[in-house]
């Protein structure tokens, strides 16, 4: 009965972002600001992260294909599909709700056991449109930026670390990225993208949002975010694989 309670609040909860809003230089601006924090704050983590899994996948195929007649310039093709399908969109959107999703439940956590959200309700203001509406907006307008980034940074990942073991030439390499892309893998990963990054903001926005229990509650609240945001990705991953593919 409790999980049905937070899922009804849950969907309640989305149903009041669709509001007309008080005054809309407030919303851009708070949009704005979203997605710089979300967007620019992250960037360094997803390349540093993507550069490293594009080189392990590429070292990790090339090991397994040595001596196999395969010819080298696979390794392109492999890395390049393997980051669009799966890695990119998975791995930077679970790294993403460890660090956004926590950030974002942690404010509004704050500001719901420092009154401040109830301060604001008093004054008229729709606090749910508000203060969840311009992350759900910037995170999936930025989110998916991110992961076409992380899916670039993983192919030069992948390019520098063959190049430098000397299990193949960057001839080769970029041979197997020229490989015709299916349409349909792209489509597929920015349904990935978009559909991730509202899993995790609404996710955290919600955990954050109905906070209790002073400091303690904040702290809870940031971990719940973090864990059932992750799982739920997870579990829309494989669906969305099943459905699509």
């Amino acid at each position: 009965m409790n999980f049905f309670y937070h899922l009804g609040r849950y969907f309640m909860t989305l149903g009041s972002l669709f509001s007309k809003p008080e005054k809309a230089g407030m919303y851009w601006k708070e949009l704005f600001r979203q997605m710089s924090l979300i967007g620019v704050g992250s960037l360094g983590i997803i390349s540093i992260m993507s550069l490293f899994i594009g080189a392990v996948t590429a070292v990790q195929f090339a090991y397994q294909l040595q001596g196999n007649f395969i010819p080298m310039w696979w390794i392109g093709l492999i890395v390049r599909d393997s980051l669009i399908l799966e890695l990119a969109p998975t791995l930077s959107a679970l790294l993403l709700a460890g660090k956004v999703g926590s950030n974002i439940s942690s404010e509004l956590g704050t500001m719901r056991i420092s009154e401040q959200i109830d301060a604001m309700k008093i004054m008229g203001v729709n606090t749910a449109s508000y203060l969840i509406g311009p992350k759900v907006l910037a995170s999936v307008v930025v989110m998916p930026l991110l992961i076409v980034f992380s899916v670039f940074f993983g192919i030069y990942g992948g390019l520098f670390a063959g190049v430098a073991s000397g299990a193949y030439t960057s001839a080769e390499y970029i041979r197997g990225l020229q490989d015709p892309l299916r349409d349909a893998d792209t489509i597929i990963l920015f349904i990935k993208s978009v559909s991730f990054a509202f899993i995790i903001t609404t996710i955290s926005c919600y955990q954050g949002f109905y906070t209790t229990g002073g400091v303690v509650g904040v702290g809870k609240a940031s971990t719940r975010a973090v864990v059932f945001s992750s799982i739920v990705v997870i579990i829309a991953n494989f669906f969305i694989a099943s459905l699509l593919l």
